[in-house]
């Protein structure tokens, strides 16, 4: 069994077991139907992963790794928050007729701010600070920029990284670790592709910082299930594992902008089948 997929298993149960349900309250999600969006969910959810050991991609079922990589990619180096610029559709609900999701998500990591060395954006910032001074205890980045909200079509879920940088013993590279925090996540649609798109950023990072992939730690206030996905988490959390398949990152690109998602891809990925038609609360 992958780690990934013990993980997602065990935060389902208890999810499940021990979680507490929204039923009745006043809530904001609601199904294209017009029904309330009720969940279970668990606060304060923290997932680790050890990226130096085993790529977290589930075996559940299968994880879209290019389009995650695309979608990150979006933000992180294209800095753009155009859904035309996207590979996917899945941010379609919440662009208007321009595309735009607002000031939101890769807008924010494009706005450049004056620091002592002059005028970086976060991603830039990040770069730097990881080649010059790695061990400093303030490398991270925040999309939830107060100022900015109500120009947000989406206020950001995933909302920060802050870097890490140890030397481990016996190791001539320094080791890149990773803490990403999220305010709200629909465990069902969303969890291992967050989890896959951020270990792929720490692992592009590490590489063109000349470092190695460390743990990814991820922090979630609100996990939560919805009521209609209930019965599909029930049967996904049954299914036979496999194990974790190997992570290849092309070697040959030591410059953070000159990735694409096909510079990624997993070998003896063998998964169960995928699930259709999911509902997604909007």
């Amino acid at each position: 069994m992958s780690l990934a997929d013990r993980i997602f298993i065990d935060m389902c149960k208890d999810i499940l077991e021990n979680g507490t349900s929204t039923e009745g309250e006043k809530v904001r999600p609601h199904w294209p139907d017009g029904e309330s969006a009720y969940t279970v969910k668990k606060f304060g959810v923290v997932n680790r992963y050890d990226l130096s050991k085993e790529f977290p991609i589930m075996t559940l079922r299968r994880t879209a790794l290019k389009s995650a990589t695309d979608e990150m990619l979006w933000i992180w180096q294209k800095k753009s928050n155009n859904i035309n610029d996207l590979h996917s559709h899945i941010w379609d609900e919440w662009a208007d007729e321009d595309g735009s999701i607002g000031k939101a998500y890769g807008y924010q990591m494009g706005v450049k701010h004056q620091y002592k060395e002059g005028m970086m954006d976060q991603v830039d910032r990040v770069i730097y600070d990881l080649k010059n001074n790695p061990f400093s205890r303030r490398i991270m980045t925040n999309l939830y920029v107060h100022q900015d909200l109500h120009e947000m079509n989406l206020y950001p879920c995933a909302y920060s990284m802050t870097f890490n940088v140890t030397q481990k013993k016996g190791h001539e590279k320094l080791t890149l670790n990773a803490v990403l925090n999220q305010r709200s996540q629909d465990v069902l649609t969303a969890n291992n592709w967050n989890v896959v798109q951020y270990a792929v950023l720490v692992h592009m990072l590490a590489q063109v910082c000349g470092m190695e992939a460390g743990e990814l730690v991820h922090v979630i206030a609100d996990a939560h299930i919805y009521d209609r996905h209930i019965p599909i988490i029930r049967e996904l959390i049954e299914r036979p594992v496999y194990d974790a398949p190997t992570f290849v990152l092309n070697p040959e690109v030591t410059d953070f902008y000159q990735f694409t998602r096909d510079d990624v891809k997993v070998e003896n990925y063998i998964t169960g089948p995928q699930i259709k038609d999911i509902p997604v609360a909007i």
